[in-house]
């Protein structure tokens, strides 16, 4: 449903686009399972087959004219933030996104320079590649939301005039590449709150197997997941459901109900999923994600009926619920808040929590939102993007699966000066080749040591097709701490590093050096951090013999 979001401009920074470079560690064990995840009937699995539940939040700003997560404004660092969701529990991030923040030169604007120094001159994609690889560090996930075609507002359909379908699943494949072989990074939430539009019989807007190519939400989604699966076969595909499954509103004018339809929240109506299921190349991929809201957002009929809220289940189970208790595939709520403002509401969201149930069994969900800035929900965080919202946070905490992993940060305290809100209005090139299945993982440790400080280098190739390769090292240090590392190794067989994230390389013919980066380099006794890197092969790709670490 369209949802105000209140803009917040601080200190503005020209941002220069640079060459994108895909970064982060993979989630780890636990919370979140371990490595990609996929679908066995309604449950969300790691690789291992550990069932997982995604608790998560929604940290939007991508999507609209800044570009960036907002917030970043504020005077509390965006890893303080991040560190705060880790440990309240949410265990993934949704993220909101339009097209125009990936386009070549697109800018972030609004970063408190002071507070974040670390994001100067960086592009909105490699801003979002820090907090993919922070959160990865803390064992989270990430879900990539694409919210509106562009950052002028939500559409009705998943392409516009000036943004054709075409440019989504290029923006998408292109994303899906970027992200490859990073396991932080679980998916794609296809569009955001596919909608009515006009009224019947002359509907203009998304339909739920109307079998209309210009309009049926099904048959997009399924493009457009197929698309990115030929790219990245490991990721997720969340897909919404509508508002109304003709796509146009019930006109009570033209005294024929014939054609008058109950209708849910934009994109919450998945009642024709099961008869028209989306249909994808690659199995056990598909979530359905619907969206519920309280009267804050709007005052539905059913809020209203004499038996509220008992009168509730049965709703949501005509909407979505029937998918995961038949068993057809799980269900994901990408978004569901309020401002609690009234009772009603918070009987909602008590309610809501306990019929997506409680452990690792229940339906995975993402709370909209962490910002506060949301208009008619507000958000987990107070308006000095610090300070907990306790009273919506307590009914939430207990259907929580922590992330574990990485190096929790004690989140810092709640910034003095809080920041200048000023109101607005917003409603709310693509690779042929397919990767083929990585190859089994084939690590090369070597400890080296230093004044006591030492450290230890793993290699693997995780993924690798016609004349490339994705290769990781992970990095871990010893029984002390130390403040820096060296990486050493010959290829065998005349492998190049075209790319490297997460540390600075140095090649000489076969043999490759790489150096921490200034953010990586401190790592705690028996604390580990990973870089990657793409390259080409051709003949043989062997691993090198010999992988050598020295920390200082």
């Amino acid at each position: 449903m369209y949802r105000r979001i209140l803009g917040g401009l601080a200190t503005a920074v020209a941002m220069a686009a640079t060459v994108l470079v895909a970064t982060g560690s993979p989630a780890n064990a636990a919370g979140t399972g371990t490595g990609y995840l996929h679908t066995s009937g309604n449950k969300i699995v790691d690789s291992t087959g550990a069932t997982v539940r995604l608790t998560g939040i929604n940290w939007f700003g991508m999507e609209t004219d800044n570009k960036t997560f907002h917030g970043l404004w504020a005077s509390n660092p965006w890893r303080s933030q991040l560190d705060l969701m880790a440990n309240l529990g949410y265990n993934t991030i949704r993220v909101p996104f339009s097209d125009d923040a990936l386009k070549p030169g697109a800018q972030a604007t609004s970063v408190n320079t002071a507070s974040n120094p670390d994001l100067i001159g960086l592009s909105p994609l490699q801003i979002l590649d820090k907090v993919v690889d922070y959160a990865g560090q803390k064992g989270m996930r990430i879900i990539l939301d694409r919210h509106r075609p562009t950052s002028a507002g939500q559409t009705a359909l998943w392409y516009t005039s000036t943004v054709p379908e075409s440019t989504w699943l290029a923006d998408w494949k292109s994303l899906a590449q970027h992200y490859a072989g990073n396991t932080t990074v679980i998916g794609a939430d296809l569009h955001n709150e596919p909608h009515a539009d006009g009224t019947n019989p002359n509907a203009t807007g998304s339909c739920w197997g109307c079998g209309d190519q210009a309009r049926d939400w099904r048959l997009a989604a399924e493009r457009a997941g197929n698309a990115i699966l030929s790219v990245q076969p490991n990721w997720l595909i969340f897909v919404e459901g509508v508002s109304c499954p003709s796509g146009g509103l019930s006109n009570v004018w033209d005294n024929d109900t014939s054609n008058d339809e109950d209708c849910g929240w934009w994109g919450g109506n998945l009642t024709k999923a099961g008869q028209f299921p989306v249909r994808l190349n690659v199995a056990n991929r598909l979530v359905y994600s619907p969206h519920e809201y309280a009267t804050s957002v709007y005052h539905q009929p059913w809020f209203d009926d004499p038996t509220y809220p008992a009168n509730m289940p049965a709703i949501w189970d005509k909407y979505f619920g029937y998918i995961y208790k038949q068993n057809i595939a799980p269900i994901m709520v990408g978004e569901f808040g309020t401002t609690l403002a009234s009772n009603t509401d918070k009987i909602w969201l008590q309610e809501l929590m306990k019929y997506l149930g409680t452990g690792v069994n229940g339906m995975s969900f993402t709370y909209w939102s962490w910002n506060p800035n949301s208009g008619d929900t507000g958000g987990i965080l107070k308006d000095d993007w610090a300070t907990v919202d306790q009273a919506k946070q307590s009914i939430i905490s207990p259907y929580l699966i922590p992330p574990v992993g990485g190096n929790p940060q004690s989140p810092s305290a709640s910034p003095s000066v809080s920041p200048s809100v000023s109101p607005s209005a917003s409603p709310s090139a693509s690779p042929s080749a397919s990767p083929s299945a990585s190859p089994s993982a084939s690590p090369s440790a070597s400890p080296s040591g230093n004044g006591g400080k030492s450290c230890t280098a793993t290699y693997k190739v995780v993924n690798q097709y016609s004349g490339g390769f994705q290769g990781e090292v992970t990095v871990k240090a010893g029984g002390s701490a130390i403040s820096g590392w060296t990486v050493k190794w010959a290829f065998p067989n005349g492998q190049s590093i075209s790319q490297l994230w997460n540390g600075t390389l140095s090649a000489s013919g076969s043999n490759v050096t790489v150096t921490n980066m200034s953010y990586n380099g401190a790592l705690g006794a028996g604390a580990s951090t990973a870089f990657g890197f793409n390259a080409s092969w051709s003949g043989t790709n062997g691993v090198p013999s010999q992988v050598t670490c020295t920390a200082s």
